[in-house]
């Protein structure tokens, strides 16, 4: 019988190795322990808890319209094994924050359930954080990839920031439930997910200039995520169900990889620099998502890459690809263009260190269409 030939393989040792034992690395990566996607998933909610071996006392953090598309559900579905409280809240803001939290301390809450949106999401992985209990993320909508990541976005004296918090210890992604939402959540959804690309080119940029560390596992689970939200984007529609599912896996994904790489920057880069900027300028006015989906295509176009295929998957999908479709003025982008260096310091880009100037800003802004 003819032998295998064996391969050659290449492994110079000191490529990697340092020849000394002084090596000291270390890192906490979590990670949610269940993960439930499909139709009709929210009825798994007891069960999951119980699987997860809550304790008797919990808190359901939801608003007034994600309690009615579901909130209202877990509650009844809940009542028959555990005294679960509800707490409705609104955006993701510090006092919004303590509130809840005062709430889960009054109840004496074991665990905590969110049910809701990104805000609900983000408020409760704060407050799971502060009191170090458990909690479910179980999205009615996914605007962001903020469902899965130990990343928060709260509201602070006017801007967004991005904190450590929470980790979900499951997830229950309901497709029947998420495809009730406006289509325009999933399609900002995509379009956060998308913008991974420009973050992994700005981490690599960093890489280079300010030698910055880089982590190759989060860059290639957030980069799959970005691709196969692209190679789907024909068949993201509105209004099928199997639409979401093709969504929810790719931004699970993305959130892992923050975990993976202890930080947001495998997600987040100077197109998010952009949409905090645009937040700044007139807050409220678009979806976080749509709007850096909106910024990676400039952003793309200033780091030298394929800016028209992100523009045409965008497209395709349904997400905004202009001023116009986002809801501000020409002058608005130019701004927040110019702007978003300062939006933060600590971060490196293709923004450099001191930013666009207007002429640059409006100049890229213009040969993308954007205006």
């Amino acid at each position: 019988m003819a032998a295998f030939p064996r391969r050659r393989t290449a492994c110079p040792a000191g490529a990697l190795l340092t020849g000394n034992d002084s090596f000291t690395k270390r890192k906490t990566m979590d990670f949610p322990r269940t993960v439930l996607l499909g139709h009709d998933m929210i009825e798994q909610v007891a069960d999951a808890c119980k699987s997860l071996q809550f304790g008797k006392k919990g808190v359901i953090v939801t608003g007034s319209d994600t309690h009615s598309a579901a909130g209202r559900r877990v509650e009844e579905l809940m009542s028959v094994s555990y005294d679960a409280k509800v707490v409705l809240t609104g955006s993701a803001t510090m006092d919004n924050v303590r509130v809840v939290e005062e709430e889960a301390r009054a109840h004496k809450a074991k665990f905590l359930l969110a049910v809701g949106g990104g805000s609900k999401i983000d408020i409760t992985k704060m407050v799971a954080y502060d009191l170090g209990i458990p909690f479910l993320s179980i999205p009615t909508s996914v605007a962001h990839d903020g469902i899965a990541s130990d990343r928060a976005s709260i509201k602070s004296d006017g801007r967004s920031v991005s904190v450590s918090a929470a980790s979900p210890i499951g997830i229950i992604a309901d497709t029947r439930v998420i495809n009730d939402a406006p289509f325009k959540y999933l399609a900002a959804g995509c379009a956060d997910v998308i913008s991974n690309l420009t973050a992994l080119r700005d981490w690599e940029i960093a890489n280079k200039v300010k030698k910055e560390e880089i982590s190759s596992s989060a860059c290639i689970i957030s980069r799959f995520a970005a691709e196969e939200i692209i190679f789907n984007s024909g068949s993201i529609k509105e209004g099928y169900e199997e639409s979401v599912w093709l969504v929810l896996k790719p931004i699970i994904a993305s959130g892992l990889s923050m975990g993976v790489a202890g930080s947001s920057r495998p997600t987040s880069g100077s197109e998010h620099m952009f949409s905090h900027a645009l937040d700044a300028i007139r807050p409220d006015t678009a979806l976080h998502g749509a709007q850096c989906g909106v910024g990676t295509i400039m952003m793309m176009k200033l780091q030298r890459g394929n800016w028209k295929r992100v523009r045409d998957a965008l497209k395709c999908i349904g997400a905004p690809t202009t001023a116009a479709e986002l809801g501000f003025s020409d002058d608005e982008i130019i701004e927040a263009l110019v702007r978003a260096r300062g939006m933060r310091e600590d971060r490196y880009t293709v923004l450099g260190e001191k930013g666009l100037t207007r002429r640059a800003a409006e100049k890229v802004a213009r040969d993308t269409g954007v205006i």
